[in-house]
């Protein structure tokens, strides 16, 4: 068995707690942040109606597409190497957005960004795994989940303070602080560890899903503009297609280190878990993003009252996860599922910890990682995928009430936003019939007599992370 390589610096453990915390605090706070701020941004850099999605979705694609790498890179390179290079190029990604003087910068920027976090975003909870144990591992994975969910729904009422205040450039700026004190707490007081694992870095599988997955959204966002049936959109598509199966065959016959084994699709609760998270995240995404533009470009509010608008949303939501990992030993899974998909304003949160469960319950432990690596990649690609195309709807139409004489651009912006909302209830809805998928599963047992630890699993699956961690530890 390989040997794990450690470099001991005696840091206290609520300092690698908190390096840990306050870099996850910053990915998950920059997901978030940036939403209140889409109307600025898009009248600033004269970002197109459906161009503006692109502010959101160049960083969950490439955060998407990196994910499941970025956790092997801190197996194979060591946690605080991989720590460092993810913080520094998030911290210069923000910088140079924040200095973005069109729409192709900010985006490019924002695609860096996604790396970076995708890098980053694995490694916190790595961290956590190598330097504690048993009791203070769930405790130290508790404070660290609360903080994620704490910078998702701080980053609207943050991101609101900002733009009105200050300007939108700020809720890129905020970043860099932020990334430069946990870097250079990193560089003092973060020892190395690593498991030499004679595996390789799949780079290949990594751009080509990645940039699969651009082409696939640019063909669909280029529709608004390009029927269909035409050349550009059938040849984008085309290309999507050719890349995407590409990295299938890099996947399955090329790959010495796969990024992701297909075989695990087997387990029907894994294969379920994945279709929910998919329509969920497609239906969320998209609520987030045409909410921004609602309570701005329609009801006139200001960036702040915006955020503040936003805030019982997120604190909901960060309750209803926790709610939801101490119910699933209770209830069992499925229940839960049924639920969540149910009451639209809760969901996200209380599906967490459920779909976690029910994605990890149908492999091997040695898979586990993997497992909630690839959920939460589902949850990233129905999100961009979602939003391209009820974005591409809203914008049709807005333009076809305009067309028809609605009275007033708010009008018709209410009535796109309006279908789009709806498209979204019934991609809830597809959700919710996609919970019968998961198998009845058992309810977890509690080891050795104990209760049930309240251990947030879910928050790894929400961020993605369990890959790394799992080789790591």
């Amino acid at each position: 068995m390989p040997v794990l390589s450690l470099e001991r610096r005696n840091a206290p453990e609520w300092v690698i707690l908190a390096l840990a915390s306050v870099a996850q605090f910053m990915v998950v706070l920059d997901a978030s942040v940036v939403n209140v701020a889409l109307p600025s941004i898009g009248r600033d850099l004269h970002y197109s109606a459906t161009g503006l999605q692109w502010v959101v979705n160049a960083y969950v694609l490439t955060f998407a597409g990196f994910l499941l790498l970025g956790g092997r890179a801190g197996d194979i390179f060591g946690r605080r190497k991989i720590y460092i290079f993810g913080l520094a190029l998030f911290a210069l990604a923000s910088l140079v957005g924040g200095f973005a003087q069109n729409a192709a910068w900010l985006t490019t920027a924002r695609a860096l960004q996604g790396v970076g976090g995708a890098v980053v975003s694995p490694a916190t909870l790595t961290i956590l795994v190598t330097t504690f144990s048993g009791a203070r591992l769930v405790r130290a994975i508790g404070i660290w989940s609360a903080l994620g969910g704490a910078g998702g729904a701080a980053g609207v009422v943050l991101g609101g303070v900002l733009t009105s205040e200050l300007s939108w450039r700020w809720v890129l700026f905020i970043n860099v602080p932020i990334a430069v004190a946990a870097l250079l707490g990193a560089v003092v007081f973060l020892s190395e560890a690593r498991r030499p694992s004679g595996k390789r870095m799949d780079i290949a599988g990594a751009v080509t899903a990645t940039a699969g997955l651009a082409a696939l959204v640019y063909a669909v966002v280029g529709t608004d503009t390009h029927p269909w049936g035409s050349a550009r959109t059938l040849g984008t598509l085309g290309v999507a297609a050719v890349l995407l199966a590409l990295f299938v065959a890099i996947e399955l016959r090329l790959a010495k280190s796969p990024l992701v084994n297909f075989g695990i699709f087997r387990s029907r609760a894994l294969a379920g878990a994945n279709v929910v998270m998919l329509l969920v995240g497609a239906a969320f995404f998209s609520m987030w993003y045409f909410l921004s533009l609602f309570v701005q470009d329609v009801l006139g509010q200001d960036p702040l009252r915006a955020g503040l608008s936003f805030f019982p949303l997120g604190v909901v939501i960060v309750i209803g996860a926790q709610a939801s990992a101490r119910l699933v030993p209770k209830l069992g899974i499925r229940p839960l599922l049924l639920i969540g998909s149910c009451l639209v304003a809760l969901s996200l949160g209380i599906l967490f910890t459920p779909l976690a469960s029910a994605a990890t319950s149908g492999v091997s432990q040695s898979e586990a990682g993997l497992a909630s690596g690839v959920l939460n990649t589902s949850r990233q690609i129905g999100g961009s995928i979602g939003l391209a195309v009820l974005a591409t709807i809203a914008s049709a139409r807005t333009r076809s009430a305009l067309a028809h004489g609605h009275p007033g651009v708010r009008v018709a912006l209410a009535s796109g936003f309006q279908r789009a909302f709806a498209l979204a209830a019934c991609l809830g809805a597809l959700g919710f019939l996609s919970a019968f998928i998961v198998p009845k599963l058992g309810k977890p047992e509690p080891q050795g007599g104990e209760e049930p630890a309240a251990m947030p699993d879910a928050a790894a699956a929400a961020v993605g992370s369990l890959p790394g961690a799992a080789a790591a530890s």
